[in-house]
């Protein structure tokens, strides 16, 4: 469930030139405003660097659900399996993501998964092909979503890997584990090694060309490890909309500074609204580096006077995040 009176966003601002350049005609009227009310939250801030394995709104959105926030070792897998009910205790898990690597001569890229039409049906068989490959290596894998499978095995405990987001649409090869820091990380890369043989010439993949489909040739994992004994109680979750990390992926930053105006209106107004009604809230603001954390709290004199004169903006904020 998720809590209306907490706003995580994630890639509120970027450090790339064209969200910049977009944020320079960009209005938030109701985010300033609301940023005026609020104080400072150092429990949902934290500092980190853009090639960072975890993306600061999945260490924020970690914390709220009392998850471990290690660089590239949240268990996000095992608390999805958790979340539905099933055993998750006493294993490592992790997800395993099919798509699709674009090799040229100077990178490798890893291209939007949701690119590849994978349906239910075509995503089982591409599982029922490679599943005997990674259980060599003690690795089970289960369906979960077309373009997102589960996978249990030792190999994923205290392995750290990347989000899926750092690497969309980018060279791999700076994402990858270390191979020399673990034995884990040497044989996940001999596994991406095989599937890219294995697939190269299966018959699946020359159906899927036959039929103008995108060949997928590779995998990611993400979401490594064990859920922490005991399990985190249930909890409702803060709101995460996810517009600005969609158009902010694929640098569409036209789209995003119309998608940041419609929360403004939408989202960030409401929260503004309970906030003006006596409402304890929480914001969470987040790039690609940092988090920066603002909620309801009493404000000495001084602090009120500075927040007449200099109220914060979000355009005083967007080069910290």
């Amino acid at each position: 469930m998720s809590d209306t009176t907490s706003l995580l966003i994630p890639y509120a601002a970027s450090t790339a030139e064209g969200c910049q350049q977009a944020l320079q005609g960009l209005a938030l009227p109701h985010l300033d405003r609301l940023l005026a009310r609020l104080s400072p939250h150092t429990a949902q801030t934290d500092t980190g660097e853009e090639t960072s394995f975890t993306p600061p709104h999945e260490r924020a959105l970690a914390r709220a659900l009392g998850l471990p926030f290690d660089d590239g070792r949240t268990p996000w897998a095992a608390w999805h399996r958790h979340q539905q009910g099933q055993p998750a205790h006493g294993q490592a898990w992790a997800f395993i993501t099919p798509c699709q690597w674009h090799v040229s001569t100077d990178h490798i890229t890893l291209r939007d998964p949701d690119s590849l039409g994978l349906d239910e049906a075509a995503s089982r068989a591409l599982l029922a092909i490679v599943a005997p490959w990674f259980a060599e290596d003690g690795i089970a894998l289960h369906y979960d979503q077309p373009t997102r499978w589960l996978a249990s095995g030792a190999l994923f405990d205290g392995l750290a890997t990347a989000s899926l987001e750092r690497v969309l649409l980018r060279d791999v090869r700076p994402w990858m584990p270390e191979p020399r820091a673990a034995q884990a990380a040497r044989t996940l890369h001999r596994l991406h090694s095989e599937m890219q043989m294995l697939l190269y010439t299966h018959a699946f993949n020359d159906e899927r060309a036959a039929r103008g489909l995108p060949v997928v040739n590779s995998f990611w994992v993400h979401g490594t490890g064990p859920l922490p004994t005991p399990a985190p109680p249930p909890t409702t979750v803060p709101t995460v909309p996810t517009t600005l990390r969609d158009a902010a992926l694929r640098e569409d930053w036209r789209t995003w500074a119309t998608a940041w105006a419609a929360l403004d209106s939408g989202p960030v107004a409401d929260l503004l609204r309970q906030s003006e009604s006596g409402a304890p809230v929480q914001l969470t603001l987040c790039g690609e580096r940092n988090a920066q954390g603002f909620h309801s709290a009493p404000r000495g004199l001084a602090q009120r006077i500075q927040g007449f004169f200099r109220p914060q903006r979000f355009m005083d904020l967007r080069n910290q995040l």
